[in-house]
């Protein structure tokens, strides 16, 4: 029973090993798996040593739930935006000047267009390890 389940990710992102126990062992006391369950927020069920479920708090449930719909929102979000901006008048025009480039031009142009979106996550990922 201490073998553990590596690449689950916590609420906030981070690797982190969930513990495991026997399915025989979750059978016979699941009482105090589900107390184990609300402490810890997660636990791998192992049948033959090998991890064949997961079973996660309320807790965690509700995070994971949450950062789906946060998720879809804000892909909705960018779509609206993204369709928007292709309906200004110069869009036409530009997409038509991309259907001529040649594919080293096009992907000079990728290049330039992605630096700065690449300089703004940078930016970001600094400002989220300043804040803990």
């Amino acid at each position: 029973m201490s073998a553990v389940v590596r690449h689950a990710r916590s609420r906030r992102g981070k690797l982190v090993d969930a513990p495991q126990v026997s399915a025989s062992a979750a059978k016979n006391g699941f009482g105090k798996i589900l107390d184990r369950v609300a402490r810890e927020g997660r636990l791998a069920i192992t049948k033959h040593d090998e991890p064949c479920a997961v079973l996660i708090s309320i807790e965690e449930y509700r995070a994971l739930v949450g950062a789906k719909e946060v998720t879809l929102n804000s892909l909705s979000d960018e779509f609206d935006a993204l369709f928007e901006r292709m309906q200004a008048p110069d869009a036409a025009a530009a997409m038509q000047k991309a259907f001529t480039l040649t594919p080293a031009q096009l992907g000079r142009a990728a290049v330039k267009s992605a630096a700065p979106a690449a300089a703004g996550r940078a930016r970001n990922k600094g400002a989220r390890r300043a804040r803990g």
